[in-house]
């Protein structure tokens, strides 16, 4: 992909809206920190939450910074608002939402002047944390380089957190005061990993008196709080667009999705607060964005998408089931304009859409498909995955034939509008996750995948108005590595920082196997390194629903009731559980 032109900080900033400044004088300096570029960060609605959370806070100022861009030469890391380096600010906090931004991470510690490792950190260092989805799956392979951890929400941390930290006071001794007294608060250096000869991990226990557990945080109730854009720019992926987030989680229980089990129980925003949200933000711009897992589920998304006929603004949706395409949506999608929509199949046969728990049948994603191109929406976008648990090659010719049927149906339908548009097909190898039903199992090889995606792009690659793109399998490989690595990844990370980020020169004069993390099929028995996580959930619920995921069988989707006990999320008794009952069990057998 080609690089943007070289944005001046100055440019950027002139281009903003809603741009914080605070004085720094009597407050705590905290630097937030995305681990990628300007556009990619400033698309992330995570990032923006905790900017505006933070400068909420009269005691805190809080600033920018991304990776910087390759145009010109290399300056220390400094701050987009006042263009101070990292090394001045009290906190340097990374927002960390994808595993693969982990290697800049290191990059942008080595920019800043900063010691890699926490441990030769201290004083007039400022204090390194990280929060965000990756790490509330898994933040062991980071650990080294990490002071401090916050795993769960940022409304309900920050505010206690940013009211205990003292700068002045030594800094382990703020840690494990920290550590202590707040939930949520990971600090690596206080807990200590041990393996069995074969590599496995034994036990993960503290070294000082600390939570041997850390119980994730979450916000119970959306109803009294906004999750919106802080600034809208037009140098981001969604160009001048105000992102509103309507709910986390979702009700749906694909096994492949964090985000559908990290974030249960499934929770939404009530229409009059979004509709002040929407307010707001059309005030600003005329490009809305609803974001959310299950956005279609959303209990008012009719009401809300009514409202917005004739309001002057464009809508879009992060996400659409097929089976959710209400006349309201459709109508909000015809009034916004919308080129292409997405549909997310994940899976071309049925049998598949089983093994995940999709929830969708063939039939829903070509009425679907016909719906949207009769509505006036020329191209679609289908997404798939390759390599997912019990796949055969069976399975993946059937994403060819599903291609091809709702090709004929895409014309069916384009002919009658006298416009035939384009079909775009987005092939992701399958990762992996923690805390999923599938962290168990083992990923597909680079060249099975590579196979897989082959006999999809061969063929479609004579059906006309029909284009495949497909991820890379060896970056997908590493993905997983970092996913579901325990802490000795770490090791790797900073041999490949120190061989330019050259990974199979990398893999090659490393002791470790990277395989055993990512094609290793691993026990149900087996104590995982993200295991320490409390995210609420019954370890047996996990495991049931794996067994059922290898039986094709689906199963329920969340009844969002607050009184089902199926998961644990709801009943409160997962934290409960101990060993072979179904909990997370910190010492395994030889």
């Amino acid at each position: 992909m080609a690089r943007k032109p070289h944005q001046p900080r100055g440019r950027l900033l002139a281009c903003e809206h809603g741009t914080l400044h605070k004085a720094w004088a009597g407050r705590v300096r905290v630097a937030l920190v995305y681990p990628n570029s300007y556009a990619v960060g400033m698309s992330n609605l995570g990032f923006q939450t905790v900017y505006r959370l933070l400068n909420a806070l009269d005691g805190v100022v809080c600033e920018r910074a991304f990776v910087p861009d390759a145009a010109g030469p290399q300056a220390p890391l400094a701050t987009l608002e006042s263009g101070r380096p990292l090394g001045a600010f009290d906190v340097v906090a990374f927002s960390v939402s994808f595993e693969n931004d982990y290697p800049n991470i290191l990059s942008l510690l080595h920019q800043a002047g900063l010691p890699l490792h926490s441990h030769d950190r201290g004083p007039p260092h400022p204090l390194v944390m990280a929060g965000g989805v990756a790490c509330f799956l898994n933040p062991e392979p980071l650990a080294p380089f990490i002071d401090l951890f916050m795993l769960g929400e940022a409304e309900e941390m920050l505010p206690a957190f940013f009211g205990a930290f003292d700068p002045a006071v030594p800094r382990r001794e703020l840690l494990l005061r920290l550590a202590r007294s707040q939930a949520g608060l990971y600090v690596p250096a206080f807990y200590r990993p041990n393996y069995h000869s074969d590599g496995t991990l034994q036990a993960f226990t503290p070294v000082v008196d600390v939570p041997p557990r850390i119980r994730r945080v979450f916000l119970p109730d959306l109803s009294k709080t906004a999750t919106c854009s802080a600034v809208v720019t037009p140098h981001t992926t969604f160009e001048r667009t105000y992102l509103i987030e309507t709910g986390r989680g979702c009700p749906h229980g694909c096994r492949f999705c964090s985000a559908g089990y990290i974030y249960r129980p499934p929770r939404f925003r009530p229409l009059a607060l979004l509709e002040e949200n929407l307010r707001q933000g059309s005030a600003v711009t005329d490009r809305i964005g609803l974001v959310g897992a299950a956005v279609s589920d959303l209990p008012e998304i009719g009401a809300l998408c009514s409202g917005l006929r004739g309001a002057g603004v464009r809508i879009s949706f992060s996400s659409l089931r097929a089976d959710a395409l209400t006349p309201e949506l459709i109508a909000t999608l015809r009034q916004s304009k919308v080129k292409t929509a997405t549909i997310a199949p994940d899976a071309g046969s049925e049998r598949m859409r089983r093994v995940i728990n999709k929830g969708i049948d063939e039939a829903s994603i070509l009425a679907a498909a016909e719906t949207l191109v009769a509505a006036g929406i020329p191209n679609l976008k289908l997404y798939f995955m390759v390599g997912l648990p019990t796949e055969t090659m069976e399975d993946v010719a059937a994403i060819v034939a599903l291609c091809k049927r709702i090709k004929h149906h895409f014309l069916t339908s384009s002919r009658a509008r006298g416009r035939i548009g384009e079909l775009t097909v987005s092939l992701n190898s399958f990762v992996p996750k923690p805390a999923t039903p599938f962290q168990w199992v083992a990923m597909d090889e680079v060249k099975t995948l590579k196979s897989k995606i082959r006999q999809v792009t061969e063929g479609l690659k004579k059906v006309s108005n029909v284009r495949v793109h497909a991820d890379l399998p060896r970056w997908a490989f590493l993905q997983a590595l970092l996913s579901r690595g325990d802490r000795r990844v770490a090791q790797l990370l900073e041999t490949a920082a120190g061989n330019g980020w050259n990974w199979p020169q990398t893999f090659k004069g490393s002791v470790l196997n990277p395989g055993f993390y990512v094609t290793r099929e691993r026990p149900l028995a087996e104590v995982l390194p993200w295991d320490f996580i409390d995210h609420g959930m019954h370890k047996a619920f996990l495991k049931k629903e794996y067994q059922r995921a290898l039986a094709a069988r689906t199963s329920p989707d969340c009844p969002m009731d607050g009184a089902c006990t199926r998961c644990g999320a709801c009943s409160g008794q997962a934290a409960a559980e101990q060993g072979s009952g179904g909990g997370i069990s910190f010492e395994a057998k030889a």
